[in-house]
Formats: structure tokens, sequence, C-alpha cells
């Protein structure tokens, strides 16, 4: 059986012991030339341009009830399947053009 990490109850990780809090403080004291990357390589700008931000990330869906206009409801359900879906992508590019106009001002 896969597991997956719950991050709603994170707060049930168990704290760093000593040993480990003393370990991730010498390894962060450490100086960045004196890191062996041998086994993971710096990525050159090449490979950085191929890359793609959020490819994997899945935000938490949390249901709610909202009251839509009937006609916005069905202009969105007469595209066919997922207008729940359609409706997430829209309210999201909104949201994201509001933050963007947001950071610019």
């Amino acid at each position: 059986m896969k597991t997956k990490f719950d991050t709603q109850n994170a707060g049930s990780v168990p704290p760093l012991t000593a040993a480990q809090r003393e370990h991730l403080a010498k390894v962060a004291a450490l100086a960045d030339e004196t890191i062996d990357t041998v086994d993971a390589p710096e990525l050159s700008d090449e490979v950085w341009s191929n890359g793609v931000r959020g490819r994997f990330y899945r935000p938490v869906k949390q249901q709610i009830t909202a009251r839509v206009d009937a006609d916005v409801l069905d202009w969105l359900k007469s595209q066919g399947r997922g207008y729940q879906s359609r409706l997430n992508a829209i309210l999201r590019r909104e949201m994201l053009a509001s933050l963007k106009q947001a950071r610019g001002a």
C-alpha cells in the first residue's frame, strides 16, 4: 500500500532529536565549496530553460457551496464534463491576474 505524507497533520511528525539538530547545524556551517555534489551535479542553463514550474503541484481542493447564475452554470455545463474544473480554472486565472497586477502596482 502506498503511503502519502499528510500535510494537514504535519504537526504530528516527531521533533528532531538533539543529534539530528547538531548534524544539521554542522551541514549548514559548511562552505559551499566543500560540499561534494558529485551525485547531484549542477544543472546547466539549458536544462533549466526546459523546466516546468509546478508540473506536479496539486493544490488541496476544498468543497464549497456557491450560488452561480443559472445561465453561467448552463454555459459551463454545455461544454461537456468537467464544468467544476473549468469553473476552478477560470477563477484561478482571474486570481493569478489579480496577484500579478497587485505585484506590478
